[in-house]
């Protein structure tokens, strides 16, 4: 969805892909910038869409993992996360990935929060979504998932991010839309 009409001041003379695995693609763009001088551009294109989810039941607790995050050589908190694969729908991977890192199945989903993740580099969005109607049915986690599962009042992980235990971006953005609508009554 396009918010802005405003025309692309820069102009791509061309493109040449530096790298390309299973889950991103680097292409370096040639350009004439917005100040028309000649200049370089890198962008990520991630062929996964960026999942959320925040499982609510009906005492308003819900479910974080704790996971080793190889790029930044740390110990993270984040709210229930997973990639959509092209050809996808981001609904279908949202369940998927309830059940696969905290084992829950929901019976309603409500999509709250559509972000650009990293515009400035990359392509990557994502999409947030609450979770009710839960029951138990077992984790299944992925062969390269190794994670730590922890069963918290909402408000509590509201605080994790506000004291900043909690850094990912789409965790940090999803929490506090989900704050924002809990405190509103509209979920």
């Amino acid at each position: 969805m396009k918010m802005n009409s405003a025309p692309n001041p820069w102009v791509n003379k061309s493109s040449e892909v530096k790298y390309e695995n299973n889950w991103i693609k680097v292409t370096e763009n040639q350009v004439i910038n917005p100040a028309g001088n000649d200049g370089i551009y890198g962008v990520v294109h991630f062929k996964t869409k960026a999942i959320a989810i925040i499982p609510l039941d009906e005492n308003y607790n819900t479910w974080i993992v704790g996971q080793y995050r190889y790029p930044l050589d740390s110990y993270e908190w984040e709210i229930v996360e997973g990639g959509c694969h092209e050809g996808s729908l981001p609904l279908e991977t949202a369940q998927r990935e309830l059940h696969e890192e905290v084992g829950l199945k929901a019976e309603h989903f409500e999509l709250i929060l559509q972000m650009q993740l990293s515009n400035s580099t990359t392509d990557e969005i994502s999409y947030t979504y609450i979770a009710k109607g839960l029951s138990y049915i077992g984790e299944a986690p992925e062969e390269d998932e190794q994670l730590t599962i922890r069963k918290l009042p909402f408000e509590e992980v509201f605080q994790m991010v506000m004291r900043g235990e909690i850094r990912d971006g789409l965790a940090v953005g999803s929490v506090l839309k989900a704050k924002m609508l809990i405190d509103q009554g509209l979920i």
